[in-house]
């Protein structure tokens, strides 16, 4: 009886995997111009990271950061979802765009002229 369930088991597993793979290829795939013309894989992770940092220097708490930094990235993997390509002043765009608060864009900006 363990036997026939350790089974099912492994069987939802290697099913999720593939699922995640195939979830995870399809954002592999889409491919962004850098600023000086090379090419890179999007990566959402990105997005956010810049975005909660922005949020934490405007003094937002932890929470408050990963609340702004997740909307964000949601509307901005929606807008990539309907783009055949884009550059990375696009992705800036919609950044600055979908950030609500104008301390945090302002950080934003600066964060961007400093690296």
């Amino acid at each position: 009886m363990a036997a026939k369930k350790k089974k099912k088991t492994v069987k939802k597993r290697k099913k999720a995997v593939a699922t995640k793979k195939k979830a995870t290829a399809k954002k592999a795939a889409t491919h962004i111009v850098k600023r000086r013309g090379h090419i890179e894989h999007y990566d959402e992770k990105k997005v956010y990271a810049s975005v909660y940092a922005a949020a934490l220097n405007c003094h937002y708490s932890e929470q408050e950061s990963e609340k702004v930094a997740e909307y964000v990235m949601k509307k901005v993997n929606a807008w990539i979802a309907k783009q055949k390509s884009f550059e990375s002043t696009d992705i800036r765009d919609q950044i600055l765009k979908n950030i609500k608060d104008n301390h945090v864009v302002l950080m934003y900006k600066h964060h961007l002229d400093l690296c």
